[in-house]
């Protein structure tokens, strides 16, 4: 078997075989062999090598200074079985890209930001990250190194910033607040760090401290570019002000590694009346219904099944609820809103939320403690879902509104002793006799 060779940039310029570091010389040496690193197994003019080595300060016989450290690095380099041959005027280092840090950097990101899996894309991210040692070239001052110092140290960034994106989608933000408040403070100007910073403190349960930052830089950005926070960080700035549900921490990953946690299909419809007879002029109308809003692409439709106490307003929805079920794979909701109860009061819009958050599987970490927020999320939970939702004895438009989605996939019945007119202008909802 050949000895494993791996070459570094990304730190000191290093040689390691068999992962032992192998002494390459004196440090102009090494210069030349960091700048032919940078072209893995591409030919390098004689003259783009002084330049890179030397720059301005090359000596009058640079020419003859490479070709001795070229002659002595390929003796080092001959026992490692890494060969350095002539190649149109200049020289070519016959390495794979694989074994040079700084390529493999580069291939690995490429893999990471083309991952759709948050958790695989974060471990590529750490296995490039890992392979800086320091800054890149340290030790080197030429005017082309300094240069692809910089460079480098920008991508080095952009990865850092990626990585932290990733984590941040996985729900990490409590393991890199550290690192971002320490990136924030290096880099008071730049939008996206402090975008990142901002969120993990918020979704770290110190909005206050979210909102903070976010006036810290506006305040940086008026006073020393005389400009505003961009478009992005102005949304997110909005987000905060509302508790968008889309701020919230996604749901965990299953423990399985097979992917996502399946979302939970809720069965909550109460068993059909076991006696039920008649009815079939209204049952047919709700079926009617439910044909139009398929007709129609789709449209919500509201049935406010209406009428005084005891005429069987209840059974009939779930009569008709149990027959359509199956149209509905996505699962059925259920609601006794009490709107009528002699011994009880009317259940708040904000409980019957969190019994339908629950079983939508919502952690209760995610859900928010304001009205309008656990709307918000309720609406974001079933947006792409076909379910079927059955609000029983509602007493009016206000305690039914906040259940209702924004889904076009969603069918809504609404029994009440009301006709809650106001819920049938609002959203479109076909009053059932």
């Amino acid at each position: 078997m050949g000895v494993a060779v791996r070459f570094g940039v990304l730190g000191a310029i290093a040689v390691w075989a068999d992962g032992v570091p192998v002494d390459v010389g004196h440090a102009r040496q090494r210069w030349v062999l960091g700048a032919l690193l940078a072209d893995a197994d591409g030919a390098v003019p004689a003259d783009v090598l002084v330049d890179r080595v030397w720059g301005a300060d090359a000596p009058d016989r640079g020419r003859q200074a490479l070709y001795g450290y070229v002659s002595r690095l390929r003796q080092v380099l001959s026992g490692v079985e890494a060969d350095m041959v002539r190649d149109q005027g200049g020289y070519r280092l016959k390495v794979s890209a694989g074994s040079v840090d700084v390529h493999r950097f580069r291939g690995l990101a490429d893999q990471a930001r083309a991952m759709p899996d948050p958790e695989k894309a974060a471990s590529v991210w750490e296995e490039a990250l890992g392979l800086w040692r320091g800054s890149a070239y340290t030790g080197v001052d030429t005017p082309w190194f300094n240069a692809q110092r910089d460079f480098l140290d920008r991508e080095r960034l952009a990865a850092q910033l990626d990585l932290a994106d990733v984590r941040l989608r996985l729900g990490q933000h409590d393991q890199v607040l550290a690192e971002l408040f320490a990136r924030a403070e290096a880099h008071p100007l730049d939008e996206r760090m402090a975008g990142q910073l901002i969120l993990a403190l918020y979704r770290g349960g110190r909005s206050a401290d979210a909102l903070t930052h976010y006036q810290d830089i506006r305040r940086r950005l008026a006073e020393e570019l005389g400009t505003d926070p961009g478009p992005a960080l102005r949304q997110l700035h909005q987000q905060l002000l509302t508790a968008d549900p889309a701020l919230i921490t996604p749901a965990p990953r299953s423990t399985t590694g097979t992917g996502p946690a399946s979302a939970s299909v809720p069965r909550q419809l109460p068993a059909p009346p076991p006696f039920f007879i008649g009815r079939e002029r209204e049952l047919a109308r709700l079926d009617r219904l439910l044909e139009s809003q398929a007709e129609r692409g789709g449209t919500v439709v509201i049935s406010a099944i209406g009428g005084t106490g005891g005429i069987g307003k209840t059974w009939l929805a779930l009569r008709w609820a149990h027959e359509q079920r199956e149209r509905f794979p996505d699962g059925q909701l259920y609601a006794d809103l009490r709107g009528f109860s002699p011994a009880e009061d009317p259940v708040p819009p904000e409980a019957a939320l969190r019994m339908f958050l629950d079983a939508l599987g919502a952690a209760p970490a995610q859900i928010p403690a304001h009205l309008d927020a656990q709307a918000a999320l309720y609406r974001t939970l079933v947006a792409d879902r076909r379910l079927l939702i059955v609000l029983d004895n509602a007493r009016d438009t206000a305690q039914v509104l906040p259940l209702v989605p924004g889904s076009p996939h969603c069918t809504v019945v609404v029994t009440s002793r009301h006709q809650l007119g106001g819920l049938i202008t609002a959203h479109g909802g076909t009053p059932s006799p």
